[in-house]
């Protein structure tokens, strides 16, 4: 036997050789390569939102009316006239807190100050994998199908971006769940929270004066959109880098916008004639 096979010498190279082993066995360590999309879109809708808001303010000021909120509210005996805008407008359209008898109401306030929130926390993270356009779409047929749910099962008059929010929500779970090979148990941590946020906000909707058809509409909407012309990653292994490509085309994206604006045009086409 040859004890010299087994001094400290002769053992320190063996494990660094079988470290070298492991290590070429592991996958390289490369970073991840995303394209950088600037939230354009989600900044131009808070933008537009609260500039109709100061009009708002401003006509109820100047001609003791809103006429923004006149002109645009989710009205269902105005719609049926023809007056089909108001199935997207009063996604821009907010409370007024000068209708109040006593003076400014502050809680009005609440109502654009959620959403615009909401639209502030979520939107970046979504126009950044769906893109501008793709995103801009989710928002408004989001926004067209909560309106449609209400005109369809409420008589109430109605207004709010919270319709194209609850779609937001709706898409950002979506997300997580067609994705869950890049998140691994990330995924079901998140779809979670999303859940209990949209749950929790379900529950509120239950308070007069709160349409939560159009909540429903909207959320579904956007799941609808989502779960057949969301994005769906895989990982393609450059060189250097990791790059994350878009399974679903834009071309499918826009199939699927069609399809669900048409259905949507079909549940207000029935209702009208009804």
């Amino acid at each position: 036997m040859n004890d010299s096979a087994n001094t400290p010498e002769n053992l320190e190279n063996e494990r660094t050789s079988a470290q070298e082993t492991v290590s070429n066995d592991l996958p390289p360590i490369k970073p991840v390569k995303t394209d950088s999309v600037k939230p354009v879109v989600t900044y131009i809708l808070m933008g537009v939102t609260i500039v109709v808001f100061v009009l708002q303010l401003l006509t109820k000021l100047i001609f003791d009316v809103d006429l923004m909120m006149a002109m645009g509210a989710k009205s269902n005996p105005h719609i049926e006239a023809g007056q089909f805008w108001r199935l997207i407008t009063p996604v821009f359209l907010h409370s007024n807190p000068l209708f109040s008898t006593m003076g400014f109401d502050m809680t009005a306030l609440f109502h654009i100050g959620f959403n615009m929130y909401a639209l502030f926390r979520v939107g970046p993270f979504l126009e950044r994998l769906y893109g501008h356009w793709r995103f801009l779409v989710l928002y408004l047929l989001s926004g067209f199908g909560g309106v449609v749910a209400s005109f369809i099962f409420s008589d109430s008059i109605s207004i709010g971006a919270s319709t194209a929010v609850f779609g937001l929500f709706g898409a950002q779970a979506i997300f997580f769940f067609m994705n869950k090979h890049l998140f691994k148990n990330n995924a079901r941590g998140a779809l979670q929270q999303i859940v209990m946020l949209v749950a929790i906000n379900f529950a509120i909707g239950l308070s007069p004066g709160i349409d939560n058809w159009g909540h429903l509409g909207g959320f579904l909407s956007g799941v609808a959109f989502a779960f057949y012309g969301g994005p769906v990653m895989k990982i393609i292994d450059e060189e250097t880098h990791y790059v994350l490509e878009d399974k679903h085309s834009n071309t499918r994206a826009g199939l699927t916008a069609l399809a669900v604006f048409l259905v949507l045009v079909l549940f207000v086409v029935v209702r009208v004639m009804r």
